[in-house]
Formats: C-alpha cells, structure tokens, sequence
C-alpha cells in the first residue's frame, strides 16, 4: 500500500480562505501525488463556520475530512491532533501550512519533492534562505520574526535559519521518533520544538525557499502571548537536553 502524504491545515475563524485554500491545495498535491493524498482541517470551533464549510467540502471531495475540536487550544495542540490522527491513519509524509494563504500552495510539491525525493526526513519552508522573502510586512514584524529564529538559532545551537516558519513535510516516522506527547509549546515556539527535537534525534532537515504573504482575508492569530510563550520555552528546551 502506497504510504500517501497529508496535508494538516489547522482553522480557526478561516471561512473566508478554508474553501479557496482546499482547493489550491489538492490541485497542487494531485500533480505531485498522483497515487493520491490527504487534506485534513482541523478546526477548533470556528464560530466563523469554518468547520461547516469543511464538512461540505469532505462531502464533495473524497480526499477531504475534518477533525472537529470543542475548544481554542493554541496552534501547537491543533497539529498535534492532527499529527496522530494522519499517523493511525497510515500516513507516509505529513506536511503543514497556514490556511490563509501566507504559504503558497504550489509549494507543496516542492516540500513533499524534498523529503519523498530528495532523501531529507523534514523539510522546512524557509523565508531566509537564498530565494526566500517575505511580502507585506512591516519592519517591526520582519524584525521580531526574523530575531525570534535568531534567538532560537543561538540559544539551541541549530544550523537553521528560519526556525519559526510553519510550513513543514515530515516523513512520518520523524513524528513518531520525536515523542509527540510531551511537546509542551502551545504557540508558535511548537514550531521551534518540533524542528530541535528532529534535529537532536538526527534526522536530516533542509531549507527550501520560500515566499511568505501577509494574508489578506481574516484575521491574523498573533499575540504577545505567542511571542513571550517562545521567549521562555527556547531556554526551557536547552536545558531540559
């Protein structure tokens, strides 16, 4: 049996994109997957309707599911459901990107390519790497973005560039090498956590460039909370190794 590749796309208040963000997606995938593949939403109770668009959406294409969630956990608690229910599921590759169109579909096939391919066990969509950018952002966010991976890079030792970005192919055993249960970020410090502890288990993880866009439709996710939660986790993970 074909181990197939997953895509996870965590919502919350996407109705706006969730449908646009599909489709793109699965046109992307089935270029590149021809034996087939996997979109999975997971959605935190969107009081948007997010979920309900994504019921009709698995309704209308087989490819499609949606795992409904009761409550707002953070981005981190999103993917890790999304993570185990793709990997009982006989997942071969597992990948993740934001639902709003920040992350360019068609570069999909360039992560799955990387790692079912290329031989790498994670590869990273990385916006600071030769090729990669970002668009729409203000100085001060390019700043905080860019010193968070810098921060990170320095404090856990790690020869990555973009250690925040959450555009991701995992080849699925790296999932379950790296204990999922115990990651303990809930923000975007789960994406540092993910990619340190794959690093530290010795897997092979590569930048491909990417470009990142401000979304244009709903609303962004980010908060202080977000930002201090990684300031004290990338510490935290150093000296639990």
């Amino acid at each position: 049996m074909t181990e197939l590749p997953w895509l996870i796309l965590p919502t919350y208040n996407e109705a706006e994109n969730i449908e646009a963000i599909v489709t793109a997606s699965a046109q992307t995938l089935e270029s590149c997957s021809p034996n087939g593949f996997r979109i999975l939403i997971v959605d935190d109770d969107s009081p948007d309707g997010t979920g309900r668009i994504g019921d009709r959406l698995a309704s209308e294409r087989s490819e499609v599911e949606v795992l409904h969630r009761t409550s707002r956990e953070g981005l981190g608690p999103a993917y890790l459901a999304g993570f185990e229910h793709a990997l009982s599921s006989g997942a071969g590759f597992v990948m993740e990107m934001d639902s709003d169109f920040s992350h360019s579909p068609s570069d999909l096939a360039r992560l799955l390519g990387a790692v079912r391919d290329d031989g790498a066990d994670l590869a990273l969509g990385s916006r600071y790497v030769p090729g990669g950018g970002i668009e729409n952002w203000s100085a001060s966010r390019r700043l905080i973005s860019r010193g968070g991976s810098l921060y990170a890079r320095i404090i856990l030792s790690l020869p990555v560039n973009d250690l925040t970005g959450g555009f991701k192919c995992f080849r699925a055993d790296v999932l379950r090498a790296i204990d999922l249960p115990s990651v303990t970020a809930r923000g975007y410090a789960f994406q540092i956590e993910l990619t340190y502890r794959a690093i530290e288990r010795g897997f092979k993880v590569v930048e491909v460039p990417i470009v990142f866009r401000d979304r244009v439709a709903g609303t962004s996710k980010m908060s202080w909370q977000i930002t201090a939660e990684a300031a004290w986790l990338v510490p935290a993970m150093r000296l639990r190794r």
